[in-house]
């Protein structure tokens, strides 16, 4: 996703807060890794004041040279990964899995290549794949705090798994506890501790 589109919130009744997270590029290509579900069920991105912004319009002719790029250069990762990015920041989920699909398939050690498509598999109304592709994601890449945050968000809001996400929350701070994950990590805990005083996320979100 490009790096001016990429936020991350949460919302509603759950958690009872509103964090936004404007998360930086991970790589120097530009390749991120986002997470922005807000609500209980309801993926989306998010400013300051909780609204959400427009999806970006799809620029069909950088798309069509993507997409003849990708033809001529069958083991390039690089125009599917942008033609990933580019459907995403459109919000046309399905269209960004299939290039992350085919970028992931060239460079299957790319842990944010692979967590966007975890991203892409939420919002296409797969949270178990997009756990599964979180979890090959932290194989690649241990410490890649966004996807930690991400499997924080998918098993909070896609699973109900309030003790899996206050975990995964947990692990963002205990890796890079001065990294911005790790503050929307707490702020996060925070909420949730709001919500359920003495559950999962008791005493963990001023660690």
């Amino acid at each position: 996703m490009r790096a001016d589109s990429i936020a991350f919130a949460i919302s509603g009744m759950l958690f009872g807060v509103i964090v936004g997270w404007i998360l930086g590029n991970q790589q120097s290509a530009g390749v991120a890794a986002t997470a922005a579900p807000a609500a209980a069920a309801a993926p989306a991105t998010a400013g300051g004041d909780g609204t959400r912004p427009p999806a970006a319009p799809l620029d069909e002719n950088r798309a069509k040279e993507l997409v003849a790029a990708a033809s001529g250069a069958p083991a390039d990762a690089a125009p599917r990964v942008e033609l990933g990015n580019l459907y995403f920041d459109a919000e046309r989920y399905p269209e960004a899995v299939e290039w992350y699909e085919q970028a992931l398939r060239l460079t299957p050690n790319d842990a944010n290549v692979s967590t966007d498509l975890g991203v892409a598999y939420y919002y296409t109304d797969q949270p178990d794949k997009a756990i599964q592709q979180f979890e090959q994601s932290l194989k690649a890449d241990p410490k890649h705090t966004k996807t930690m945050l991400n499997m924080g968000i998918v098993k909070a809001f896609g699973k109900q798994d309030l003790a899996g996400a206050a975990a995964a929350w947990q692990q963002v701070i205990a890796t890079a506890p001065d990294s911005p994950e790790a503050t929307a990590a707490k702020k996060a805990l925070e909420g949730l501790q709001q919500a359920h005083p003495g559950g999962p996320a008791a005493g963990a979100s001023g660690s």
